[in-house]
């Protein structure tokens, strides 16, 4: 049977994901309310199509930081990607270049940088960069991702510790043992695996390893270590988007980490309007969290992001099949997309306007 959106990838990664890795993949934190509003929030927004306007040629392709894009999405960065498949971020990596899309590796990837590199030569690649308490450690990190030509600094601005994840402690979640933290070595790279009973590996290593006492001034100290334009990861009000903006940032993903972090937070969607009116015009506004259909991409460009990005769909493709199945998820995805800008009678994003999207509660209640 085929599959024909982003639900059937999940259904099969579901069925062959073992179940530690599978809840660490899906869960949020807390109640999960924020989980379920991402998607929630999407369906809240209605589509306002215009009519008789020539969509027989589509230009769907974009630019961000002059590199360019077959169409205005990217893979997200998420941690451990060879507890999904064996191909892992690699094999991510390559779907995503044959998509001419963006890849943002993780910092706790299962893949090192050089690898990733050398196995994706041709996709545009970013990292995604946590700061750790020994400052070396991070500044060792950048030095890596620029002799490997990654094309942009991803910092994550939402993780000073990890959110409560119940499942993660309910399954004393840890790194498979064959696995580990590959950009490091020692502790570092074996930490995940060695979880107390009771507790969630990934969030001990993070508390030991990261460093909870950065703020907006560290922003400058990044700056002066690399000539990679840096984008904060995590903005979800308008008073850190112009932060972001007056410590010198590039661009900025709105973002609630997958409502991993802290629940009850706004849905990146909702976030996106206030942020796009406050800083729109200087910094690349980008947004991760709840896309899974065309429509979505085309209401998150409408609302002022100039690119979207997917991390659970991207690991449910690469669960299903490796690298086939996330070059699969990514040609449904894109395929759908195409639609949405053909029946709302855009030939290409430029022609997006904000007018096209509304919240449901522009309409009468019937």
């Amino acid at each position: 049977m085929a599959l024909v959106c982003v639900e059937d990838f999940e259904k099969k990664a579901v069925g062959q994901l073992e179940k530690n890795a599978l809840d660490y993949y899906r869960s949020g934190a807390g109640e999960q309310f924020t989980l379920g509003l991402n998607r929630e929030a999407f369906r809240r927004l209605r589509l306002r199509p215009r009519c008789l306007r020539d969509v027989s040629r589509l230009d769907i392709s974009t630019k961000i930081f002059g590199e360019q894009m077959q169409w205005p999405l990217g893979i997200a960065p998420t941690a451990m990607q060879k507890m999904a498949h064996p191909d892992g971020e690699v094999g991510n990596a390559r779907a995503a270049g044959k998509a001419g899309s963006i890849f943002i590796l993780s910092t706790l990837s299962t893949t090192s940088l050089e690898d990733l590199a050398a196995g994706a030569p041709d996709t545009i690649k970013w990292f995604q960069l946590y700061i750790y308490k020994d400052r070396t450690i991070t500044e060792k990190l950048v030095r890596r991702a620029e002799k490997a030509n990654f094309k942009a600094l991803v910092l994550t601005i939402d993780a000073p510790i990890f959110g409560h994840r119940r499942a993660d402690v309910r399954n004393n979640f840890s790194l498979p043992s064959h696995l580990t933290l590959a950009n490091f070595q020692g502790v570092k790279a074996t930490g995940v695996g060695n979880a107390a009973v009771g507790a969630s590996g990934i969030n001990e290593y993070v508390s030991s390893q990261f460093d909870p006492t950065i703020t907006w001034k560290d922003i400058a100290w990044l700056k002066s270590i690399t000539h990679l334009p840096i984008v904060v990861k995590g903005v979800l009000t308008a008073e850190d988007a112009v932060l972001a903006q007056e410590f010198g940032c590039a661009g900025l993903i709105v973002s609630n980490h997958g409502a991993r972090q802290i629940d009850t937070v706004p849905a990146s969607i909702e976030a996106l309007p206030e942020i796009v009116k406050a800083v729109g015009d200087n910094l690349v506004v980008m947004l991760d969290g709840g896309i899974m259909q065309g429509n979505d991409i085309f209401k998150a460009l409408a609302l002022g992001a100039k690119t979207v990005f997917v991390g659970r769909p991207a690991v449910w493709g690469l669960a299903y099949n490796g690298q086939k199945g996330v070059e699969e998820m990514l040609s449904v995805l894109k395929k759908d997309f195409e639609i949405t800008m053909a029946l709302i009678g855009c030939q290409s994003l430029g022609d997006i306007t904000s007018a096209m999207v509304v919240h449901e509660s522009k309409y009468a209640k019937l």
